[in-house]
């Protein structure tokens, strides 16, 4: 796949000029991320979050230090934070990936996962990863149902 060498050539099928078909999902109050990515993604009625690391949005500051269920606590908070800013909330979350430093973790991660989410529960992927200094990441998404 060759990608275009400007913006004024199409991306995705749509033509310049044309509106795109989903939106960006930011934070109020918070600072934008500092990698090239949005927070969320609205793309008709699924909203998209993108991995929630343990650190205060507004902060930037690592939560939780070596406490995975602390950590599992703050990525969650996180996601419901996107989550408002996009109109949903984490009882709207049809599929989470979890990215477990430690897999031992995983125990303590889903004792405190289903301390703060409620049945039925959205699938659920739970891989090992090297993240780069914190013990849990969390990506979802939710369905809107038609709400605008």
């Amino acid at each position: 796949m060759t990608l275009p060498s400007s913006p004024e050539q199409p991306v995705g099928g749509r033509e310049p000029g044309e509106p795109a078909t989903w939106q960006p999902v930011t934070l109020p109050d918070c600072p934008p991320p500092k990698g090239a990515y949005s927070p969320g993604v609205r793309a008709g009625d699924l909203l998209f979050v993108s991995g929630q690391v343990p650190r205060d949005p507004r902060t930037g500051e690592l939560v939780g230090g070596d406490d995975v269920a602390a950590q599992t606590r703050q990525v969650l908070a996180n996601i419901a934070g996107v989550l408002a800013a996009g109109g949903a909330s984490l009882a709207d979350l049809v599929s989470v990936t979890v990215y477990l430093v430690n897999p031992d973790d995983w125990g303590t991660f889903d004792a405190t996962y289903r301390e703060i989410m409620q049945p039925p529960y959205p699938t659920r992927a739970a891989v090992g990863a090297s993240l780069r200094g914190i013990l849990i990441e969390i990506s979802a998404v939710a369905y809107l149902g038609g709400r605008a």
